[in-house]
């Protein structure tokens, strides 16, 4: 049996600057990395079967992105082994932290060591595509700033911060926030660089607000705390988060937190937890 950590992620901005003949938006985000992880357990299969043994609830196998991700592994591959596999879920579904593309990324990575597989980040980065557009950056392991539909990704160094992270009651569908029609697409791109993470802003914040009065109230308490560097939507959310440049003042400010608020404090990481034995 061999844990593996499947890692959060923060959108410390997102723009939508368009939108491809496809129907898929082009964005411009900076991903960063969370101590805050789910954890995935694999047990290499001699009869090439794959099982997934806890799985989530109102999600079937077939569509459990742990499960596409081996399968197409074993298929890229030809590989002949299989694995069990066993999902600790700690981030929140529908959350905008990146949680399921994680879970996706994670089992390439894990099962290309288990396996004996030797693919490259490149290969990788393609089979990751498939499952998602959020799956390249967990596999690119680094913090970056990315364009395209998001996998075009640039490494970006990030300086030391503390996020806290209220989660509202709600899931949210990305495909129905990206198809409402108050939705702008005409943001003006930044250039890389130079450009600030503080001048960013999350065009989707907005539709959701008014959409789900849940997120709206969880921003609007974070945008009235002190010592804030950002307060923000992550991705499509439901996920809010401030950013703090200390500890204590993250610390200071998950103790304020009002008793109909749920959250987590965590750390913003350098790079993926897997980076350095990604080879």
């Amino acid at each position: 049996m061999h844990t593996f950590p499947a890692p959060a992620k923060l959108n410390l901005f997102l723009h939508v600057v368009g939108r491809r003949s496809d129907g898929y938006h082009l964005l411009q985000t900076v991903f960063r990395f969370l101590d805050f992880s789910d954890e995935i357990t694999f047990k290499v299969r001699e009869d090439g079967v794959i099982k997934l043994h806890n799985p989530l609830v109102g999600v079937p196998e077939e569509k459990d992105l742990c499960v596409r991700a081996a399968r197409l592994l074993q298929k890229t591959a030809g590989s002949k082994l299989g694995a069990d596999i066993y999902l600790e879920k700690k981030i929140p579904m529908g959350g905008g932290l990146g949680g399921g593309s994680s879970d996706a990324a994670t089992t390439l990575l894990a099962l290309n060591q288990l396996w004996s597989l030797h693919l490259n980040q490149k290969q990788l980065l393609e089979l990751g595509l498939q499952l998602g557009a959020d799956v390249p950056i967990f596999i690119f392991g680094q913090n970056a700033f990315a364009e395209g539909v998001g996998e075009e990704l640039t490494a970006l160094t990030l300086l030391p911060a503390w996020y806290l992270v209220l989660i509202p009651s709600v899931q949210i569908s990305t495909a129905e926030i990206f198809a409402n029609k108050e939705l702008t697409r005409n943001t003006i791109p930044i250039k890389i660089p130079p450009f600030s993470i503080y001048q960013g802003h999350n065009d989707l914040e907005s539709v959701v607000c008014q959409n789900y009065p849940e997120v709206a109230k969880c921003l609007q308490w974070l945008k009235q705390l002190e010592n804030t560097t950002i307060a923000a939507m992550s991705g499509s959310g439901s996920c809010v988060f401030a950013e703090f440049s200390t500890p204590t003042a993250a610390q200071a400010a998950f103790e304020q937190i009002p008793e109909d608020m749920t959250g987590f404090l965590a750390k913003g990481l350098e790079c993926h937890p897997m980076y350095n034995s990604m080879g």
